[in-house]
């Protein structure tokens, strides 16, 4: 892991980081298309499904064997980083909880990634970065005023919304944790995705059947949600979890809120708020300050020198990073 680090370019983490929340804000566009017409758990099982049978014959065919251990963590976490993460807000959401406050907690996971850094992969956040992270949370809310509202739904719901955030969060800390490298992304994600749609059919199924929509917004809908929104975005995502600190990548999510605002402007005449702009700004900032190579050096000094002490204890050990 080391190594790959110092053979990044300088660029590259600007390049991805730009990938990542362009790809991870766009989910907005591919759900409003597909879930005019249809249920938010069908639309979900399309999409999981369709992104799976492509990836299929490559994750048959490229890259080394999957032993069963393997196999069943990745299923694992198709479980909880698909299925529960995705299923619990739309269920959030079915529920009635303000569509604005789910958006508000879901873009909290580098908060919580950040939290659960130290205790689970010894990475310690300097206060520089304990200052960007509560500056990106500080922009993500001041985004999401104009409609952040409680709601009446059942207090569960709420508990839901929260729970599935952490699930993103732990999920990711601890498949960085087990440092399993050495499965191709493409082969993980398609495990994951075939996984969470077993899940979703099941809800679909319940709520009324599997039979998609024929008219060409769901059918664009899913392409997007599929290319973009999934393969682009979680491609990017696991590749970056790879290369730097946890809370570095997740830093980024944070600017998910103003980008989506502006996916909504240029594709559906939303309008754009002052707020909007100030909370960029803010946000902004703070991803700076968290992102910066200064201040996550002692991070990626503790977990390289972590990493080193674990391949020396087990050299025949096979490693894989997030999915």
């Amino acid at each position: 892991m080391t190594l790959l680090k110092n053979q990044t370019h300088p660029l590259a983490w600007p390049i991805m980081a730009t990938a990542l929340v362009l790809s991870w804000s766009s989910g907005f566009v591919g759900i409003r298309y597909a879930s005019e017409n249809a249920d938010v758990m069908l639309v979900l099982f399309w999409r999981t499904l369709m992104s799976g049978l492509i990836l299929l014959p490559f994750a048959l065919v490229i890259g080394p064997r999957t032993g069963a251990r393997a196999l069943i963590q990745q299923m694992m976490f198709g479980v909880a980083m698909m299925f529960l993460y995705l299923g619990g807000f739309a269920l959030a959401i079915g529920q009635r909880v303000p569509t604005g406050l789910v958006a508000l907690i879901s873009d909290l996971v580098p908060l919580a990634i950040a939290a659960l850094s130290q205790p689970v992969l010894g990475q310690r956040l300097s206060g520089r970065q304990w200052i960007g992270t509560a500056l990106g949370a500080t922009g993500v809310l001041i985004v999401s005023l104009d409609s952040l509202t409680l709601g009446t739904a059942p207090a569960w719901a709420y508990v839901l919304t929260v729970a599935s955030m952490m699930v993103l969060a732990l999920a990711t800390v601890v498949q960085k944790r087990l440092g399993t490298i050495n499965m191709p992304i493409h082969r993980s994600l398609c495990i994951q995705c075939l996984t969470a749609s077993v899940l979703f059919a099941a809800c679909a199924g319940w709520n009324g059947g599997l039979m998609p929509p024929l008219d060409t917004r769901f059918e664009f809908g899913i392409a997007w949600l599929v290319l973009f929104s999934t393969f682009f975005c979680y491609g990017t995502y696991y590749a970056s979890l790879r290369l730097y600190a946890a809370a570095q990548v997740s830093s980024v999510i944070y600017l998910s809120p103003p980008v989506t605002m502006l996916w909504g402007w240029s594709m559906f005449a939303e309008p754009l708020s002052k707020a909007m702009f100030v909370g960029l700004a803010v946000t902004l900032f703070g991803v700076w300050l968290t992102s910066s190579r200064g201040a996550a050096s002692k991070g990626e000094r503790v977990w390289a020198h972590a990493s080193s002490l674990s391949d020396n204890r087990s050299p025949s050990t096979t490693r894989r990073v997030i999915p």
